[in-house]
């Protein structure tokens, strides 16, 4: 209960809906849900908080409208869905919050405006130019043009990524269940839910029970990425029921309601946060046990001596992934040498990159100022 108690003084939230909590099956958006949804959160904008909502729906609702009897298969089919899907969402979101005095504004992201560092930022000022404004900002993927390259895939990774986008204090995701339990809690009757998560480790990805809804693309595995993501930024997260009245007010008076994860105490500076989890490595370099002890205990950079596999094809400057020999990733950097340079020269002494490369290059595969030791796979 004391590590909520600071859950009172979040100022800035960002808010994960699921389909499944604003549509109803075979019918499309459920106008009373998102009414009921828009009036918990006025509730909190009431209260001087501001609030970033990332919603899933746009397919469901462009299913409904376009009458199909079953979730299309083709890309060009899901995308026209989304496009006649998402103004319907956007439509009952602006009705449902006119009640309230609240206007509502559309951000539609994919990858490549989170990767980019660029649109990175210009996406951040984007989102706080409109909670300045006192404008509700109303997130989801661009399912209209993302394919599998530039897609982040789901919409709790994609909460995770706003939630340190805009610096927020607090990332709720709201679903179908009450937080994450112990066991199956459909299967198993002495299943009983975790109150407190200390750190998203593999005794914990273990718990990833719940299997793929219809209209869900998440699950509790994408879950815990986001709490691991959200984590490493410093935010706390909740995974908490969307369907009992109040619990976003309840839980920002400190109820203990749901699963609490906590914030790293080392939260990563905001370049570092966009290298470990906005941009998708381009490439995997694998590497000794003695550079791994190098990079994770003593803050070293890693050297070309400590480099064992290549495995991709990337440019210099681009973000890579390290791994032990078993596979397990630790690490991610920005890179000073392209692939086939780095398979001309891992292994090598620092004085042996000249001769191997035909030209005095960096001492550093990755200089330690660009290389963020992740608190533990990804995935689940």
């Amino acid at each position: 209960m004391g590590a909520r108690r600071g859950l009172t003084r979040a100022r800035r939230l960002v808010l994960k809906v699921g389909s499944g909590l604003i549509t109803s099956p075979g019918e499309g958006l459920d106008a009373k849900r998102i009414t009921a949804l828009a009036g918990d959160i006025a509730a909190l904008v009431a209260e001087r908080r501001e609030v970033a909502l990332v919603s899933s729906g746009a397919i469901v609702a462009g299913i409904a409208r376009l009458g199909l009897t079953s979730r299309p298969r083709s890309i060009p089919e899901k995308q026209a869905a989304a496009a006649v899907g998402q103004s319907a969402l956007m439509w009952h979101y602006e009705q449902a919050f006119k009640r309230h005095g609240i206007k509502v504004g559309q951000v539609l992201l994919t990858s490549q405006d989170i990767s980019d560092r660029g649109r990175y930022l210009n996406a951040r000022n984007t989102l706080l130019a409109l909670l300045d404004f006192g404008v509700l900002p109303i997130i989801n993927e661009n399912d209209t043009v993302a394919v599998d390259e530039i897609k982040v895939g789901d919409n709790d990774n994609l909460a995770a990524l706003v939630a340190h986008l805009i610096d927020a204090d607090l990332l709720v995701l709201l679903t179908d269940v009450d937080g994450l339990y112990t066991g199956d809690p459909r299967r198993d009757p002495s299943a009983r839910r975790i109150e407190t998560v200390d750190a998203v480790t593999d005794e914990i990805r273990g718990l990833c029970f719940d299997e793929v809804g219809r209209v869900s693309v998440g699950g509790m595995a994408t879950k815990l990425e986001a709490a691991q993501k959200a984590g490493a930024s410093g935010i706390p997260m909740v995974i908490a029921s969307g369907r009992e009245p109040g619990t976003l007010g309840r839980l920002l008076k400190g109820e203990a309601l749901g699963t609490y994860f906590l914030p790293r105490d080392d939260r990563l500076a905001a370049r570092k946060r966009w290298i470990a989890f906005a941009v998708p490595p381009q490439g995997r370099l694998t590497v000794d046990a003695g550079a791994r002890k190098a990079l994770t205990e003593k803050g070293k950079s890693l050297l070309p001596s400590g480099v064992v596999g290549v495995q991709g094809e990337f440019s210099a400057g681009e973000v890579v992934a390290l791994a032990e020999p078993d596979g397990q990733e630790f690490a991610r950097g920005l890179v000073n040498y392209d692939a086939g340079e780095l398979r001309k020269i891992r292994g090598a002494k620092s004085a042996e990159i000249e001769r191997a490369l035909g030209y005095k290059g960096l001492a550093e595969v990755i200089h330690r100022d660009n290389l963020v030791v992740l608190a533990g796979p990804g995935g689940c």
